[in-house]
């Protein structure tokens, strides 16, 4: 456990990160966002860890921040509430610079900050009465964790200024076709997925993805020959790990191989 208001749970060589927040559906305030930016700092640090789920309790996924507090905090300057936003800054940090695999399981709704969260993930699965938008501009206010930077790159310009200006929800089927989700399931089915796909890239070379998550992180802001000498280099380190010669060894003794993608039920 991290705190009250975040749930850490390990098996397997996989974290499953919780928001815990339920009568508030999960939202985030000052505690929850700083406690959740120091799992995930941790969890990048730890060896044992080779992938995290990451997900809401109770049916819901993540409403946003915490619009109360936004309330009770009226009368802060311009200065402080821009310092306020570094905390939001670095759970960005945080998420971009994960470099295992992340998985965002979502039910119920996953609202304004909720949904920046989930842009972050590799692999984005919903449950069916899942309920998602960029809510900011219903309250005045701008997308934040990132989103500016996430969502375009997601489901493309055009998509985001729509999904942005209009602020309006949309579902589990939609996020699938605009691919923000990669996965609708049934929500009963929704984390046994998550963990089945977090537990097959668990058994993946750690080396190899860290290597291929930043390459492609970068890959819209590169060129084409940059991208071939990144390529170049990353190969040459993920050839020489302990993983690559155990692949070769297990294929040349037709043994099972370490890292098999579940297929979906």
């Amino acid at each position: 456990m991290v705190g009250d208001s975040v749930l850490l749970a390990r098996a397997d060589g996989v974290a499953v990160l919780t928001l815990n927040r339920p009568a508030a559906k999960n939202a985030i305030d000052i505690p929850t966002t700083d406690a959740l930016t120091a799992a995930l700092r941790a969890l990048r640090a730890d060896d044992e860890v080779r992938a995290v789920v990451l997900t809401g309790a109770a049916g819901d996924f993540c409403a946003g921040g915490d619009v109360k507090g936004m309330g009770e905090g009226a009368s802060r300057t311009v200065e402080q509430r821009r310092a306020g936003m570094a905390r939001y800054a670095e759970l960005a940090r945080a998420l971009m610079t994960l470099d295992k695999p992340l998985i965002a399981a979502v039910d119920g709704v996953a609202f304004g900050a909720g949904l920046s969260m989930a842009l972050y993930a590799d692999l984005v699965l919903v449950s069916t009465r899942a309920r998602m938008a960029m809510v900011f501009h219903r309250i005045g206010l701008v997308p934040d964790v990132g989103a500016w930077f996430q969502l375009p790159r997601v489901v493309g310009l055009q998509r985001a200024k729509e999904l942005i200006y209009s602020a309006r929800e949309f579902g589990a089927e939609e996020a699938v076709r605009m691919d923000l989700a990669l996965e609708s399931l049934a929500p009963e089915a929704l984390m046994p997925r998550a963990m089945a796909l977090a537990q097959s890239l668990a058994g993946a070379s750690p080396t190899a993805f860290g290597l291929s998550k930043r390459a492609l992180a970068a890959t819209l802001q590169s060129d084409f020959e940059a991208m071939l000498e990144m390529e170049a280099s990353s190969q040459a380190i993920a050839s020489s790990s302990a993983y690559f010669r155990e692949a070769i060894r297990r294929f040349a003794a037709k043994e099972p191989a370490q890292f098999r993608w579940p297929k979906k039920d």
